[in-house]
């Protein structure tokens, strides 16, 4: 049996204790300043104290809980600063690390999945996990043609983990809505669950991560490992060292952030034009920098672990969000409108501004404005307020915009990496990018046009 707590009934109390703990902080916290004790310092320690048990029962529990720690820890920097401190050092423990399941236990899934005779296709194999993740956790070991590789074991009872955990923290989604102001946790925990089936089979992860790995092959900068071996819940790829983002984030220099950020926007939107795959999972514990660059060794490169959750895309992203970007920073407030209806992001029983509209999205969409922006926490901090507050035109407005469900997960992709950018605090070319890669960003030349028909 796995480590993984099984029964939905001490998973469900474990996570029904989260809401209690926070009720009781704040008692505890009104007590302490009726005996005198600065409001300020109570106030911290008891945002620090929330911190450490909301993320230690996340990682704890692994399966949907940390999975949905690994997605909310990326709007970290949306988080007013007195806030961000301490909740800072748990998340960013948490998107590294988790308590690693018995070794009996991966040893079981490794004689099921490759056979009784498994030792015999590796020369090593490190039974202490280098890594763990919400529904897996990886060792590292030496293949039998001598390749180092990376072993994804899947732990049992993953899938049933998983809808449980996302089913009961659903049920308590308001209460966890304060911790990233300006954005519904429910929605969230919906596509999440949406996603559960591919995360939890390998074979497809496989496919996705062999696509990206053969079409970024010899590419200058970026790096996907090749997958060696595949079966139900075992995944083995080649090994990739590297300097974990996370990392980054915390101690690397600004070259590295500005380095980690170009690269990263780069694969965000070069990807699906690539390889018609959308990576879904932009947490920083998924990324790493690689020395050898195409300036060197003293260069960086991306490297880019974890396709379990991809958005399919087979014609790249939609042209309709290079066409609204576009037309949004040339001032086109009526065709952005009338873009915006016609793709369902206003429902025909909503009339709005279209001058307004584009109040709305200006200051979103500042980092396109510019040859190079600087993404910083404070930048992200200033547009979640704006979107959060009630009083704020941008919130009632915002309010009667819809999310149709084919853009929810770009939506979500694409606010995670601009949420890593923020951590970075990276200055990156990102209208270079768009330019490069995004359909429809660039206007389409008549004569080009006008071309092509010709030859067809």
């Amino acid at each position: 049996m796995s480590d993984l707590p099984r029964k939905a009934v001490t998973r469900t109390a474990k996570l029904a204790a989260l809401p209690l703990g926070i009720a009781g902080r704040a008692t505890w916290g009104f007590g302490k300043r009726i005996v005198g004790e600065s409001a300020e310092l109570v106030g911290r320690e008891l945002q620090q104290r929330t911190a450490e048990q909301l993320f230690k029962v996340l990682g704890e529990l692994k399966g949907g809980a940390m999975k949905f720690g690994q997605a909310l820890s990326v709007f970290e920097s949306a988080l007013p600063e007195e806030v961000a401190g301490p909740y800072r050092a748990a998340l960013t423990k948490l998107q590294e690390a988790a308590p690693p399941m018995p070794t009996r236990t991966v040893h079981a899934v490794l004689e099921e999945r490759l056979g009784e005779g498994w030792h015999e296709l590796f020369l090593e194999f490190e039974d202490k996990p280098a890594a763990a993740a919400s529904i897996g956790q990886v060792h590292r070991g030496v293949w039998h043609d001598g390749r180092e590789v990376a072993v994804k074991v899947q732990y049992p009872g993953a899938g049933e983990a998983l809808l449980s955990d996302l089913n009961q923290l659903s049920r308590f989604s308001r209460l966890l809505g304060p911790l990233i102001p300006g954005m519904d946790i429910k929605p969230l925990i919906a596509e999440l669950k949406d996603r559960v089936s591919e995360e939890l089979d390998y074979g497809l992860e496989a496919q996705a991560q062999q696509a990206h790995a053969e079409e970024f092959t010899d590419d200058p900068d970026v790096v996907v490992p090749l997958v060696v071996h595949q079966s139900d819940q075992v995944l083995v790829t080649e090994w990739m060292d590297g300097i974990p983002l996370s990392e980054i984030i915390s101690d690397g220099t600004q070259e590295q952030r500005d380095r980690a950020g170009q690269l990263l926007a780069r694969f965000l939107f070069s990807g699906p034009a690539r390889t018609g795959l959308l990576h879904a999972d932009p947490h920083p514990g998924n990324f790493r920098l690689l020395p050898g660059g195409p300036e060197g060794e003293d260069d960086w490169r991306l490297g880019v672990l974890d396709f379990g959750t991809v958005d399919r895309l087979p014609g790249g992203l939609p042209a309709t969000i290079g066409e609204s970007l576009r037309m949004t920073l040339d001032g086109e407030a009526e065709a952005v409108y009338e873009l915006l209806c016609a793709e369902g992001f206003v429902k025909e029983t909503i009339d709005l501004n279209p001058d307004a509209v584009m109040d709305y999205l200006l200051p979103i969409i500042e980092p396109a404005q510019v040859e190079e922006f600087t993404f910083t926490r404070g930048w992200m901090r200033s547009q979640a307020a704006r979107v959060a507050d009630p009083r704020s035109p941008a919130y009632q407005l915002g309010k009667q915009l819809n999310l149709p469900p084919s853009y929810l997960l770009i939506h979500r992709v694409t606010l995670s990496t601009i949420g890593v950018l923020c951590q970075l605090g990276a200055t990156v070319r990102l209208r270079e990018e768009l330019e490069e890669w995004l359909p429809g960003f660039v206007p389409e030349d008549p004569v080009d046009g006008e071309a092509a028909v010709a030859e067809a």
